[in-house]
Order: structure tokens, then C-alpha cells, then sequence
């Protein structure tokens, strides 16, 4: 597979598990986070408000997955925002103390994927840029 089917099929699952686990946030709540089922309302809330946000973070990734090529700087700021997310986890176990397991495997899962993400960011466009122009579309016979 090459590097830019590699970097779509990532961003296109990136945007649909986001869009997804931030719907299903919105609509469990306290529910949907591991080990915080009885948090209260206000995390209840600001955990909806999150998801919320989260389904539109995925929306982004789905919208620079098919782009063509696919926007290295796009995916770049995603992935950035994806990385400050890990290192906050990190720092919650820092400050806070160990989480519900879940939490530190999704920790691990994103501390890897960032630097993978960062690497494939311009592979489309390289490949597209490697390949040359397309040859002009001939309308005259129709």
C-alpha cells in the first residue's frame, strides 16, 4: 500500500471513530467515559459539550480525507491537536494520578499514531507531485 492510501485510510478512520465515540458522548454522557459513570452533572455536561466538539473534530478529519490530495498542513493541525491531546493525559497522570485503564491505552494508541500521522501528513501530495501533471481531458468529441 502506499504512503498516501496509508495516510486516507487513517483519516478517514480518524474522522468516522471521532465522529462517532464524540455522538456517542453526547449521548451517554457520564455513561460513555470508563470509571466516571457517577462524575455528576457537571462533568456530565462538560463531557457532552466535548463530544460535541469531538464529532466535529472528526468531521475535520473526514473533510482533508477526501481532499485530493489530501491537505498536508490539514492533517498537520489535526494531528497536532490529536498529540496536545495525548500530552494531556499524560499530564493528568501526572497531576491526578493513575486512570481507568482504558484511558492509558487510548494514551499509548495516540502517542503512537501522532508521530505516524506527522510522517504521512504530506504523502499525498508528494506522490501527486512525484507522478506529474494528468493529461488534459480531450471534450472536443463529444
Amino acid at each position: 500500500m502506499t504512503r498516501a492510501k496509508t495516510l486516507r485510510g487513517l483519516a478517514l478512520a480518524m474522522g468516522y471513530a471521532c465522529v462517532a465515540i464524540g455522538l456517542l458522548h453526547v449521548l451517554l454522557g457520564n455513561a460513555a467515559i470508563p470509571g466516571a459513570e457517577s462524575a455528576g452533572p457537571t462533568v456530565d455536561s462538560l463531557g457532552r459539550f466535548l463530544g460535541a466538539t469531538f464529532a466535529g473534530y472528526g468531521l475535520a478529519w473526514l473533510w482533508a480525507a477526501r481532499r485530493s490530495p489530501v491537505p498536508a498542513g490539514a492533517v498537520r493541525a489535526l494531528t497536532a491537536v490529536f498529540l496536545l491531546g495525548a500530552l494531556g493525559r499524560l499530564l493528568s497522570l501526572a497531576v491526578e494520578g493513575r486512570p481507568h485503564w482504558f484511558q492509558l491505552a487510548l494514551a499509548a494508541l495516540e502517542l503512537a499514531l501522532s508521530p505516524l500521522l506527522f510522517w504521512l501528513a504530506d504523502a499525498d501530495a508528494s506522490e501527486r507531485a512525484e507522478a506529474g501533471p494528468l493529461p488534459a481531458r480531450d471534450d472536443s468529441a463529444r
